[in-house]
């Protein structure tokens, strides 16, 4: 149903305004905004663990209890994890019919401070693993849920919750009635930046509130190649490499020992030209004047753990001038099974094309590889910093109103990403000038976080019993 509606409400290049916003009034006709409140688990919902092995089966087997001992920590941690199993359950949910470009992980600690080329401090949505084209209300249910988890993590009541949810629902959508009263390049134009964070939080954030951000801000900038260095690698026979903290941080020259270095070496470097060749021609020249020095394979994340992720060392004028590049496999989108297959061959640019289209601004080594791996397969990964001005909440040490603070600005900042390549005249027709859509997530945001605390419980009870590994296994 939910594609043909999408087929149906296609319109012509350079349809008016009036014609856009009447896609987006029929388009609430189909589907009512007080419809997306639904959330009723279906007779036949695949089994959430069968999910989340069928993942495992393509990663790092060594490597899997640690993902599913993360997500057994609490249901946040799982929340984190278990994108693919809230697509398999958007996606039978009810759906405007308009699309936009997803996220497809839009949980709140996927929006965080980050550093633009202009060496500016950002607040922008951060992981782009999983998107691909979609109903754009999907990202603003993964965001909304992530908050009522959150907050039912922190001992908020009912009200509460609920306050910030609406909050957040009802920033997403008056940001998308502003971009559909603007012109296309302002909405190309629109950012968060240090000085609008500083004043948004003047006016929303108790003086506790604003320390916490201050000191947020700080940090951030400190989070960079060269802090990286001073806390990732050591000096070997006078030179500096990556130093081993197994099974989080290996060497790869310890994961194959059976490899001559110097050959191992040459096979990265030639990885790493080939990558060069997806940036543009300024920043190649950049990434030229960089030399390989040390290669690590890294686990990052909970819902990532296991896929293969890899950081490298690179030295330019001299040893205080280090560059820390990771390059994270990228393999089909959690999204694809429900919403189409991507249109690009490699999903390493799958992943940087979403990344750059929703983002202000972005990383300016991010790229794109395919690599041949030692078992004969071949992989995806895209490339970007591992550390540049890098940071990220804490939802633990919220108050309601911080909380609601933060979730303003994620609904702000997903609508912009959304308006930049869906039709935010037609979705701020839909959303209206009404509560209607605001108050209907928050009740599918605690509908849906009764489930994720259903599925939490299943894992541990499945490590209990011995189904499924995990690093630490829960107590009973």
């Amino acid at each position: 149903m939910a594609r043909n509606a999408t087929t149906a409400m296609r319109l012509a290049p350079h349809a008016t305004p009036e014609e856009r916003a009447a896609v987006g009034k029929e388009a609430r006709r189909r589907s009512p905004r007080s419809g997306h409140a639904e959330y009723r688990p279906s007779p036949d919902r695949p089994d959430p663990l069968s999910i989340l092995e069928a993942q495992s089966a393509a990663r790092v087997p060594e490597l899997v209890p640690i993902r599913y001992g993360r997500m057994t920590e609490s249901p946040f941690r799982f929340y984190r994890g278990a994108a693919a199993i809230m697509a398999s359950d958007l996606a039978g949910s009810p759906r405007s019919g308009l699309t936009a470009q997803l996220c497809g992980d839009a949980h709140m600690l996927n929006f965080r401070l980050l550093a633009s080329p202009e060496r500016q401090l950002m607040f922008d949505i951060n992981d782009f693993d999983e998107t691909l084209p979609g109903p754009w209300e999907w990202d603003v249910k993964r965001l909304s849920a992530s908050l009522a988890i959150a907050g039912r993590a922190n001992g908020f009541d009912d009200t509460e919750r609920a306050r910030i949810v609406t909050s957040t629902v009802r920033s997403y959508r008056e940001a998308m009635v502003r971009f559909a009263r603007t012109g296309n390049l302002d909405v190309w134009y629109a950012k968060i930046g240090a000085d609008l964070l500083e004043s948004l939080a003047a006016g929303g954030l108790h003086k506790r509130g604003r320390r916490k951000l201050a000191r947020a801000m700080a940090k951030a900038r400190a989070r960079d190649s060269l802090q990286a260095f001073d806390r990732l690698t050591e000096t070997v026979d006078g030179r500096p490499r990556i130093a081993a903290d197994p099974p989080l941080l290996v060497p790869a020259a310890d994961l194959m020992p059976d490899v001559d270095r110097d050959a191992l070496e040459r096979q990265f470097r030639g990885l790493m030209k080939r990558y060069g060749r997806t940036l543009t021609a300024d920043r190649r020249t950049v990434l030229r004047d960089y030399r390989l020095t040390d290669v690590a394979r890294k686990v990052v994340g909970v819902g990532s753990v296991g896929t293969r992720c890899w950081i490298f060392l690179l030295l330019g004028r001299d040893e205080k001038d280090p560059l820390f590049l990771q390059a994270k496999e990228a393999d089909t989108s959690v999204l694809a099974a429900h919403v189409g297959a991507s249109r690009y061959r490699n999903h390493g640019e799958r992943v940087v094309s979403g990344q750059r289209l929703m983002q202000a601004t972005s990383d300016i080594f991010l790229g794109w590889e395919r690599v041949d791996g030692i078992d004969g397969r071949q992989r995806d990964f895209y490339v970007r910093q591992l550390r540049d001005w890098k940071g990220i909440a804490m939802p633990e040490t919220m108050r309601p109103k911080d909380m609601a603070a933060f979730g303003e600005l994620c609904g702000f900042t997903l609508a912009r990403a959304h308006a930049r390549s869906g039709d935010r005249i037609a979705i701020a027709a839909y959303l209206g000038g009404g509560a209607s859509f605001d108050h209907a997530l928050a009740v599918f945001a605690e509908a849906y976080a009764d489930q994720n605390e259903r599925d939490h419980q299943a894992l541990i009870d499945a490590v209990r019993a011995g189904r499924l590994p995990a690093e630490e296994p829960p107590s009973a």
